[in-house]
């Protein structure tokens, strides 16, 4: 059945592996340069500073998080390591840019990535235009998804209301703040209709056709 979302006036989406597919394999590039890095800093070898990467993402939020706290690194020297991967592998989807077109109210992007990547994103897959605003990494002053204080934050700048905010998401635990506060969740990926989660209200492999099939709000 189509997912009815005409309470929403406010579409909130992540970024990496929601506004194009993980079968890209574009987070696998990100990944293994994110590694390389680890390597370098912590001075482990690849396979322990993969565990290490994964262990900064499941205690902080993001490998980030680890690496300024334990490491001292500045936030720009790794965010640096992304700014030129090849986008050859990110198509831009017609069928998306319409279905995103037809959202009533604003657009926004909610990104633990930094500005600089996500506006790089958004501009080769040609769905710059469609976006209010990028709510990144820098803007939540470093509370990252799922830290409920970025949602706050985000919520705050944006004098936002979570009962008519819908929220986009491949990974499911990001889900979970938005949920408690309110927000209509939506988790993206073929592992979507897996998910079991009591938090996900709903589930799509593929984003264009369920925005596309989706009831909205009607025009006043």
């Amino acid at each position: 059945m189509n997912a009815d979302l005409a309470h929403i006036d406010t579409w909130l989406f992540d970024l990496d592996n929601t506004l194009y597919p993980a079968e890209s394999g574009f987070m696998g590039d990100v990944e293994r340069r994110m590694t390389d890095f680890v390597m370098k800093v912590a001075g482990l070898p690849r396979d322990e500073a993969f565990a290490l990467q994964k262990t900064y993402l499941a205690e902080h939020g993001l490998t980030l998080g680890g690496l300024m706290k334990h490491h001292g690194v500045a936030p720009a020297d790794f965010h640096a390591l992304f700014h030129d991967l090849p986008l050859d592998v990110l198509a831009h989807d017609a069928g998306l840019l319409a279905a995103l077109e037809r959202l009533p109210g604003r657009r926004l992007i909610f990104t633990n990535a930094d500005e600089i990547h996500a506006v790089r994103v958004l501009d080769h897959l040609k769905l710059d235009h469609l976006f209010d605003e990028v709510f990144h990494i820098h803007s939540f002053g470093f509370a990252p998804k799922p830290d409920p204080v970025g949602f706050a934050r985000m919520i705050a700048a944006h004098d936002m209301d979570p009962a008519t905010t819908a929220f986009f998401e491949d990974s499911e635990r990001n889900l979970k703040p938005a949920f408690d506060l309110g927000m209509t969740t939506v988790l993206v990926g073929a592992h979507a209709r897996a998910s079991t989660a009591p938090f996900v209200h709903h589930r799509t492999h593929k984003l264009a056709p369920f925005l596309a099939g989706a009831r909205l709000k009607e025009a006043a």
